[in-house]
């Protein structure tokens, strides 16, 4: 991995959490929880071209080509909202409990996946921009992944201790892993082909395997703290691990219950979430401001 470019975020304050890229339009939006703001920047000129504000602690940012729409949702008032893609206007949104955080996408169903409040998923059509269904947790839901060629999601509650399995098609957990060699499990990443769930935990700071057709653990290692990103490569068998320690910390898959440490590479104080785009072979860190070191999106390449 090699760092290839630094983007300035000039003015932006406090924490930034999740991240997501528009590969046409090379777009990418950056949820500034801190900032309540969502920062868009253009990645062929590396700057800030608009800003989204009057948010409420925006958690993620999430755009979806196919209906041209900005999700964000927002831990503040619990609003999972909606804006234009070209525009920016605002379309619409969702009110949820509270705490909406982690966003996903079902291509499948057209359904825009939500994890908030005191435990809950919330199914939004992506096109009505209506709640349809909503599934029951034991705690509030940190990192979830759904298999696409599968039924279910897989989802952290780390209040709880727990991994909860949902199945989408019955609408309910129908399996619960219970955490005890590590707690605070926030990010995962999921190998749907080989059947490996990959989580992040912060106490001790691990990265631990799970078979997803049994539960169980089948590897696990020290690894960076602070972590709150973790992203599985399928091409080229590698796992990066995103710590607000400062680094990344990259792990080579050498088969399903077999893997390698590759070493950490340093980013900044309290840099932790991020995004991998396999379609680029490209990773953007976030980077928060703290005293000296100013806001900035880091943007890494795999090198051949």
């Amino acid at each position: 991995m090699k760092l290839i470019q630094n983007i300035p975020l000039q003015g932006v304050e406090g924490r930034i959490d999740h991240l997501s890229i528009d590969i046409n339009g090379q777009r990418l939006f950056v949820a500034a929880l801190g900032n309540n703001t969502v920062e868009v920047i253009d990645l062929n000129t590396g700057k800030v071209v608009h800003s989204i504000s009057d948010l409420s602690e925006p958690q993620s940012a999430l755009f979806v080509p196919s209906l041209n729409k900005i999700f964000v949702t927002n831990g503040g008032n619990g609003i999972c909202q909606i804006f234009d893609g070209t525009s920016f206007a605002e379309l619409g949104g969702v009110q949820l409990s509270g705490d909406a955080d982690n966003i996903r996408y079902d291509s499948n169903s057209t359904s825009v996946i939500v994890g908030y409040g005191d435990g809950g998923l919330s199914f939004i059509d992506g096109n009505s921009a209506k709640e349809v269904s909503n599934v029951k947790l034991d705690g509030h839901p940190e990192s979830f992944q759904f298999e696409p060629s599968g039924a279910r999601i897989f989802v952290n509650i780390p209040a709880s201790n727990q991994i909860a399995v949902v199945d989408r098609k019955q609408g309910k957990v129908v399996s619960t892993w219970f955490m005890t060699s590590a707690l605070a499990n926030f990010p995962m990443a999921l190998d749907e082909t080989q059947h490996r769930l990959f989580v992040g935990f912060r106490v001790p700071a691990k990265l631990i395997v799970f078979n997803t057709e049994t539960g169980k653990s089948v590897a696990g290692f020290d690894s960076v703290g602070n972590v709150d990103d973790v992203f599985y490569d399928a091409a080229h068998k590698l796992i990066f691990v995103i710590g607000g320690e400062g680094f990344i910390e990259i792990f080579s898959q050498q088969a399903a219950d077999h893997y390698q440490s590759l070493g950490r590479i340093s980013t900044a104080d309290g840099a932790r979430t991020g995004l991998w785009v396999a379609e680029s072979n490209r990773l953007y860190i976030a980077v928060p401001h703290k005293g000296k070191q100013e806001a900035e999106i880091q943007v890494y390449e795999l090198q051949p």
